[in-house]
């Protein structure tokens, strides 16, 4: 069984426990890379699980994603996005942060977009939904309460692993505002909404 959601280590080690029980493997394996990442076949996929296990199944995830990495034993995979979204979560804060500023003093997105993009702020989330948040598009990917779900999941784990959170817990709170609002199924760029003057 392969399974791409995303939940604590600790629930995919449950799970691969009672498949275990009844002659099943299990691979906790996750996935990042965006609407466009699923409908191109570009995912990456984080596998946590047996190495075996995997060999097995590489040819099915090789089907629809361009990377598939082996992190580790059960509970690995779901680690690894943990990371990945407290990553996420943080570029789409400066990002929408700064592409606010942006728009404050007026700087024309046809040469602000670009710039950006060819320096060091240049990243997938700025490539990716730049133009169209400054365009007030936001039905274009992953939805803001998606992210808030994980985050809430990825709070719990860097509880226990004792490190800092603040990145977490604004995230937290501003797409939960976003959600109060009525935003839930807006891309996550809808953050832009609470970084621009009010």
């Amino acid at each position: 069984m392969i399974d791409h959601s995303t939940v604590a280590p600790d629930t995919a080690k449950q799970a691969a426990q009672r498949l275990a029980a009844v002659g099943a493997h299990f691979l906790d394996a996750p996935v990042s890379g965006g609407v466009e990442g699923a409908k191109n076949g570009k995912l990456s996929v984080m596998v946590g699980g047996e190495a075996e296990a995997l060999e097995r199944a590489r040819p099915v995830l090789e089907a629809y994603a361009l990377r598939v990495t082996h992190l580790g034993g059960v509970g690995a995979g779901q680690a690894t996005k943990a990371v990945n979204q407290v990553l996420v979560a943080g570029i789409a804060q400066a990002v929408c942060e700064g592409l606010a500023l942006g728009e404050a003093l007026g700087l024309a997105p046809e040469h602000l977009l670009p710039t950006l993009g060819a320096g060091a702020a240049g990243n997938w989330f700025l490539e990716k939904r730049g133009a169209t948040m400054l365009r007030n598009e936001f039905s274009v990917g992953f939805k803001l309460a998606l992210l808030h779900k994980d985050l809430a999941i990825v709070r719990g784990i860097a509880e226990q692993a004792g490190t800092e959170r603040t990145v977490i817990e604004r995230s937290l709170a501003d797409y939960a505002e976003l959600m109060s609002q009525g935003y839930g199924d807006d891309d996550i760029s809808a953050l832009i909404r609470l970084k621009r003057p009010g």
